[in-house]
């Protein structure tokens, strides 16, 4: 089976901003778009009411997906889009088609005010529950989104892209999600910016003269922690341009924080597989609900 990245798609409007997400990167991959609708049956009474009509709600919604990619070859004429209705619980049949795919990519709905953007159970599931990287994209993402400001300072779709944000745990760095922001970055012939975070010692917060020293020497080593985590990886991307940031601080909020300058934030999850389910991580948590550009989830081992 040709590879190609799996887009969730439900018909809501951050479905949709996942579908359109989903094509620039496939133009950017070389791969295809696979739409897949998860129909779930409703009880029997429930989809006999009058005032559904004649039409049942299984008939209607197998639009979905058709209208979609309709609309997807459309606009990305060089994609190659295909679309398709399961029947079942969501999160099962997108875990079970996502073994096909490269990349699976799902919406994720905006709330007013500062709670940010939510990721919705089915959405949980299937970053959890998959190994396949997910990216999240949030509703009403645009294109020019991710690209720099022109020279007028208005937001285009033809400038240089963003840098490529990777949020990286030098205690136990992983090679999947390091190469999977390297590649990512030299897809877009944009840098790549490696945060890391570290936990400044308790007394500090009391800005006693006598610990500025220690807490020196901690920044430092932080910082250099993190240019021997990376440096192999310099000599395999010489083409991408590396740039380090080693912050105190809390690691979700250092991400979330910088995602506003980032076209793409990337982040790891531990896979775990236990009696008590599988889980995504507080970090990871936090950036996805927070973090302004879409977030591709790595799961790693």
């Amino acid at each position: 089976m040709t590879r190609s990245i799996l887009v969730g798609l439900d018909g809501s409007a951050e479905s949709r901003a996942a579908a359109e997400w989903a094509a620039r990167e496939a133009t950017l991959r070389g791969l295809s778009v696979r739409l897949v609708h998860v129909w779930e049956p409703v009880p029997e009474p429930t989809a006999q009411a009058p005032m559904l009509g004649t039409e049942t709600l299984k008939h209607w919604s197998e639009r979905i997906p058709r209208d979609a990619a309709e609309g997807l070859r459309a606009r990305h004429p060089g994609v190659e889009v295909t679309a398709v209705q399961l029947t079942g619980v969501p999160a099962r049949e997108l875990v079970d088609a996502a073994r096909d795919a490269e990349l699976v990519v799902l919406g994720s709905r905006g709330l007013s005010g500062i709670a940010g953007f939510l990721v919705g159970s089915v959405g949980q599931a299937v970053i959890a529950r998959t190994e396949v990287p997910v990216v999240v994209v949030r509703s009403g993402e645009q294109a020019a989104d991710e690209h720099a400001m022109d020279p007028a300072g208005i937001p285009s779709a033809a400038t240089r892209f963003r840098p490529v944000l990777l949020g990286l745990d030098t205690r136990s760095p992983d090679d999947t999600v390091i190469a999977f922001a390297f590649e990512e970055a030299a897809r877009r012939g944009t840098s790549l910016r490696v945060l890391h975070a570290w936990t400044p010692p308790p007394y500090n917060i009391y800005g006693l003269s006598d610990h500025v020293s220690v807490y020196d020497e901690l920044a430092g080593e932080n910082a250099a922690e993190l240019t021997e985590a990376l440096r192999p990886w310099r000599d395999k991307h010489p083409a991408v341009e590396l740039i380090e940031a080693s912050r105190a601080g809390s690691a979700a909020d250092q991400i979330v924080s910088s995602s506003r300058y980032a076209s793409l934030v990337v982040v790891g999850r531990r896979i775990r597989r236990s009696r008590f389910g599988a889980h995504i991580g507080p970090v990871t948590h936090a950036v996805l609900h927070h973090a302004v550009a879409p977030v591709a989830v790595v799961a790693h081992a």
